[in-house]
């Protein structure tokens, strides 16, 4: 452990119970035994450079907030799994203005909550492919695969689908930063194929080889660069460009996982590393918990089902997990030549096969392959199954299979889901959290439902609770196929009011069966680029009430005592690609008229606010009856009670 910065958090501030904090930051070098059973799932890892102990070698970068004086802490470590190199859980938890890899001022903290309760909380580098672009994002020094010095290739299929024509655009995900992609092992295209097409469902035009190129556009010229794609004539916004050509230089993406497992566990029982450093939390920490958002949310259910939640001596690495908005999907987090940030949905990337079988912790048999499992079964077998708790938005139903944790493959029946496991849907909310489509306005201040802070400190807090004092949290509270809370497309389009100029989506994301070849998932490597597609696995989304919102799971006040309609969907514009096509993330927010009259000159056929609540103080007694049952049964705590109180206190529609 090499700690290369020590400086005091939130500018010294000293929180009531724990005093100040102070963040490490610095590099982890780890290494690995081959040929040991615990890494038999990190992928290729024989095939990488050994040190002069014959072990793997490689080094992630890591920052620790902890108090001062650890012993103030309440003995938990929080490992919040980064997305994208970027630190979430302060912004998060602490509902923090900004996302910040470099938390340092009191700004920074937010309303303390992590501070206050005691938290330790640790990041490191896990996903190989982000690399440094100035932003302090976490870094993992995962090893190049070794071919005694000739690159090491294979084919790999990459798709590209941008908002915004552009000439040239880099292979992964940049948008969210310039990834670490596997680069062409020549820029001569004629070995390579690329074409293009509306949707999925459409037959696929290739491009000729004279139009396009591995190249970028830069300043009015073009420039060689086997990273990038270069079409004549630019990218139209919504196409999906299908590229395959020959890649080299894959990396050990597995040791990504590894490194999370042995970080931690040398954070939980060691008194120091092997050169003698002490370790900043020795003797301190009771109990681990695992927190992730989408990707990194992901990240945890393929962590515990490729069964790195054993560490090196059988020990649990984690006691708890909280999973947040990462619908049905694991990923390809350790197979060779595979983009892990990748993530499917309606219309984009619905070949990379982030949804796979297994998706629930449930044991069940796919009818159509003969798989059998649950996302568990390493962790039973281990004696390691940690308490999990999944918290999907509405937007993980339509866009990312959220119904195949807890139904079977065909969508016939609900099943049961084990005893250390709740499962909660934040009925109405986005996955995106805090941002558009809700802003808000002198009358109308922006919704709870835009900020994820409220119901995961909750969570949090039971998840704390369950783990140490064996205090169960609140039932699991979702919609089932039972008691009708959750449909087909064509019972949700019977179901959703008819509202004048607005559009009913007509199906959404129903993850493919995608055989890669018989090698993916005992040696991560693919061998069918791109994948042959089977039938797709049977999806269902929420039912909704005469005002289109969802009455099944957690029914914040926003949505108990609505003000308007507010989906999980939202459908893209004609210039973003096909009208009938879901957004990739977003919901949508569609108010009530103000007044009775305006509903009729609107021809809207839900009632009006004033129709609703005749009086300010009749729509304040409905939103604090709502916000204290939801306390009363442990779906929020106290303090967010008072925010949520205070924000519709704000709200003036009667003109009173």
């Amino acid at each position: 452990m090499e700690i290369t910065e020590r400086i005091p958090f939130a500018e010294g501030y000293s929180f009531e119970h724990t005093g100040p904090y102070e963040l490490l930051r610095g590099r982890m070098i780890v290494e690995l035994t081959p040929d040991a059973s615990c890494n038999a799932r990190v992928h290729d890892l024989k095939f990488a450079a050994r040190n002069s102990r014959d072990k793997v070698e490689f080094w992630t970068d890591f920052v620790l907030l902890k108090p001062v004086d650890p012993h103030r802490g309440n003995g938990r470590l929080l490992y919040d799994v980064h997305n994208r190199g970027n630190m979430l859980a302060v912004w998060t938890f602490n509902s923090a203005d900004k996302i910040t890899n470099d938390p340092r001022t009191l700004t920074d903290a937010g309303n303390g909550f992590l501070m206050q309760e005691g938290y330790s909380v640790l990041w490191t580098g896990w996903n190989a492919e982000v690399q440094d672009d100035g932003q302090k994002r976490l870094i993992l020094g995962a090893p190049v695969i070794d071919s005694n010095g000739t690159p090491l290739t294979g084919r790999v299929h990459v798709e590209i689908c941008v908002a915004e024509t552009m000439m040239s655009r880099a292979f992964g995900w940049s948008p969210w930063g310039m990834p670490k992609v596997f680069p062409s092992i020549e820029l001569d295209n004629r070995h390579a194929v690329l074409t293009c097409r509306p949707s999925r469902s459409e037959p696929a035009v290739e491009i000729p080889h004279t139009d396009w190129a591995f190249a970028r556009w830069e300043e009015g010229k073009l420039i060689p660069d086997p990273t990038q794609l270069y079409v004549k004539g630019g990218f139209q916004p919504g196409e999906l460009y299908d590229l395959v050509y020959t890649a080299k230089d894959p990396r050990v993406a597995g040791v990504g996982l590894a490194g999370i497992r042995d970080v931690v566990s040398f954070l939980r029982h060691a008194k120091a590393d092997e050169s003698g450093n002490p370790n900043p939390l020795a003797g301190v920490i009771e109990h681990s918990y695992i927190f992730g958002i989408s990707q990194s949310g992901r990240l945890i259910v393929s962590f515990i089902h490729e069964g790195f939640n054993a560490d090196t001596n059988g020990k649990p690495v984690f006691d708890g997990a909280l999973v947040h908005v990462a619908g049905a999907g694991k990923g390809h987090f350790t197979a060779r030549f595979r983009n892990a940030t990748d993530a499917g949905n309606h219309h984009e990337a619905n070949w990379c096969g982030s949804e796979s079988f297994p998706f629930s912790p449930v044991t069940q048999t796919d009818p159509v392959t003969g798989e059998q499992g649950s996302v568990l079964d390493r962790a039973r077998q281990a004696g390691v199954v940690p308490k999990i708790i999944y918290v999907q938005t509405s937007t993980e139903y339509w866009a990312r299979a959220a119904s195949l944790v807890h139904t079977d493959v065909e969508g016939k029946k609900d099943l049961e889901l084990p005893e250390n496991v709740r499962l909660y849907l934040t009925a109405g909310s986005q996955h995106l959290g805090k941002g558009p489509p809700t802003k808000g306005t002198a009358q109308q201040p922006r919704n709870i439902l835009d900020d994820r802070g409220p119901v995961l400190r909750a969570m949090l807090v039971n998840l704390d609770r369950w783990v140490t004092v064996n205090e169960h949290p609140p039932s699991s509270r979702y919609p089932k196929i039972s008691d009708g809370g959750l449909v087909d497309i064509a019972t949700f389009q019977k179901q959703f009011p008819k509202l004048p100029g607005v559009n009913v989506p007509s199906s959404y994301y129903r993850p493919m069966r995608l055989d890669f070849g018989p090698r993916l998932l005992s040696e991560g490597i693919a061998d069918v680029i791109p994948p042959q597609v089977g039938q797709p696995w049977t999806t269902l989304v929420p039912a909704v009430n005469r005002d289109g919102n969802e009455f099944n799971g957690i029914v914040l006040p926003d949505v108990a005592v609505p003000l308007g309609t507010f989906t999980g969907w939202n459908l893209r514009a004609k210039e973003y690609g096909p009208p009938t096509m879901l957004t990739s993330f977003d919901g949508s927010f569609l108010p009530f008229a103000t007044t009775a009259e305006e509903r009729r000159q609107t021809g809207d056929p839900r009632p009006s606010i004033q129709e609703r609540y005749p009086t300010r103080d009749y729509y304040m007694s409905e939103v604090t009856e709502a916000a204290l049952d939801l306390q009363r049964e442990r779906f929020l705590l106290s303090e967010d009670v008072v925010r949520i109180l205070e924000t519709a206190a704000q709200r003036n529609l009667w003109n009173q």
